[in-house]
């Protein structure tokens, strides 16, 4: 637990449980501050950053504590806020609970009891913290959906895009590889209604027909070799969120059967499962293919071409809003120059005149690693062509073509997984120690574990066995 999380604050008008506590929590290694009254504490709020309050209900003898509760989580709406109250004045408790309080505490107290309520209220507040703060890294790093441009042509999708997101209607992006149709997915998603819900992607060129119908649609135990565990499939993931299926042009005919399917019905089964699982998903989809040709060679199914192209958003590749190039490469300098803490600031003429007059077969996605490249190997402010010829590996000049794109799938994956990684690491710590805590507390009893915890014997059961929380 760190310092600022060791900080508490203690109001009750009786000064002999007020030095008592404020005894006890600092014998504890908790740093705290006392108060007699609503004004004294809220004098010491505007002062101090508290990690957790523990309020007594009545002061100068009314209920003041709420009233208290509600101003302090005012100026700091992650204070974990403890009320503690006498058996006569619960419902004020009760009412406290759903003004925002984190949890409360009959009198006589039991110091042991409030220790851990404190405990475990700081504890669940730092989860809350860290995984908003993952949340917003990954929407930044890895769900990023900033558009650059200034091209006509392209703020004319933006602005139907904008029409449409919304909606309920599914998208078909098109257009060559590295235009950047999964921002453009994000951007529909994380602008629109239901951008608090789930984003899901799925490349479906990258798996083969069992595979992708697995991930798609989630499997039941034991339904064919190797399904050890019932297995979640993309669909339920994206329940009342957005499903994004890129490069659907690639998906086999039984698949597309199968996706048009639960386009229609809005429900499935899992694979080997009969059990019937709706579903609220807006649906997504990209592919760099000719789909009319497809259909005409029989490779698609023409119904599940209209299903998805409700609305098609065609973008354009680099070549046809070269006027975007240089908006792109101050972008992308940035954004780089950030993440490596490169004092790089910019461009020669000479390095834009290159790019603005290359033809970007990998589009922006192209732009955008000769940028990084570029960015990470420059001795200096400005890209140059020395350091261009450095990025190629060549000892003359900078040849006319310009760094091989990186593949999509390897990019976004890479950052992807460092982020998941990251918060899957920080919500198994949290949760361990929060299941282990109230084990320990009901002495090992998993009936009232898990009635505290709010969850199944089952699901409690599986937590356990995950965490080796077997014996306690």
């Amino acid at each position: 637990m760190s310092a600022s999380d060791r900080a508490i604050l203690i109001v009750d008008d009786e000064e002999g449980i007020r030095a008592g506590l404020a005894k006890f929590f600092r014998r504890e290694g908790y740093e705290v501050c006392a108060a007699a009254t609503a004004e004294e504490a809220i004098a010491l709020a505007e002062k101090s950053y508290f990690a957790a309050a523990v309020l007594d209900v009545r002061l100068g003898g009314r209920d003041r504590g709420a009233e208290l509760l509600s101003e302090l989580r005012s100026r700091d709406p992650d204070l974990s806020v403890i009320m503690v109250t006498g058996y006569g004045s619960v419902e004020s408790a009760v009412r406290a609970m759903k003004d925002g309080a984190s949890d409360y505490i009959l009198k006589p107290i039991e110091n042991a009891h409030l220790l851990e309520t404190v405990r475990r209220s700081i504890e669940l507040a730092r989860l809350r913290r860290d995984n908003a703060y993952l949340r917003r890294e990954l929407i930044a790093n890895v769900y990023s959906h900033d558009i650059v441009t200034r091209d006509e042509r392209y703020l004319s999708l933006i602005e139907l895009a904008d029409r449409v997101k919304d909606s309920e209607a599914t998208v078909l992006l098109s257009g060559e590889s590295g235009t950047g149709k999964e921002v453009m997915a994000r951007y529909l998603h994380f602008t629109g209604s239901r951008r608090d819900k789930p984003f899901v992607g799925i490349n479906c060129a990258a798996l083969s027909e069992s595979l992708l119908l697995s991930e798609l649609f989630g499997h039941e135990k034991g339904s064919f070799t190797g399904a050890v565990d019932r297995r979640i499939g993309k669909f339920e993931l994206a329940h009342r969120g957005t499903l994004f299926l890129d490069e659907i042009g690639d998906m086999s005919l039984q698949v597309q059967s199968k996706l048009l399917r639960v386009l229609e019905e809005s429900s499935f089964e899992r694979v080997g499962g009969a059990k019937r699982i709706d579903v609220d998903i807006r649906v997504i989809a990209a592919t760099n293919k000719d789909l009319p040709e497809l259909i005409r060679r029989g490779e698609f199914r023409s119904d599940l071409y209209y299903r998805i192209n409700i609305v098609n958003l065609r973008l354009p590749p680099l070549r046809e809003r070269r006027g975007d190039i240089t908006l792109l490469v101050d972008y992308f300098i940035a954004k780089y120059a950030g993440k490596y803490n490169r004092p790089v600031t910019g461009a020669s003429p000479d390095v834009v005149a290159l790019w603005s007059g290359h033809d970007w077969p990998g589009n922006v996605r192209e732009l955008q690693n000769s940028v990084n490249q570029a960015v990470l190997l420059c001795r200096g402010t400005t890209i140059d062509l020395a350091t261009l010829a450095i990025a190629q590996g060549q000892n003359g000049a900078m040849a006319a073509e310009c760094p091989e794109p990186m593949v999509e799938e390897e990019a976004d994956l890479a950052s992807f997984t460092t982020l998941k990684a990251l918060r899957d690491e920080v919500t198994a710590r949290h949760e361990r120690r929060l299941i282990k805590a109230v084990l320990e507390r009901n002495g090992g009893n998993k009936s009232r574990t898990a009635a505290e915890l709010d969850v199944t014997r089952k699901t409690l059961a599986e937590k356990m066995a995950q965490y080796g929380l077997g014996v306690v």
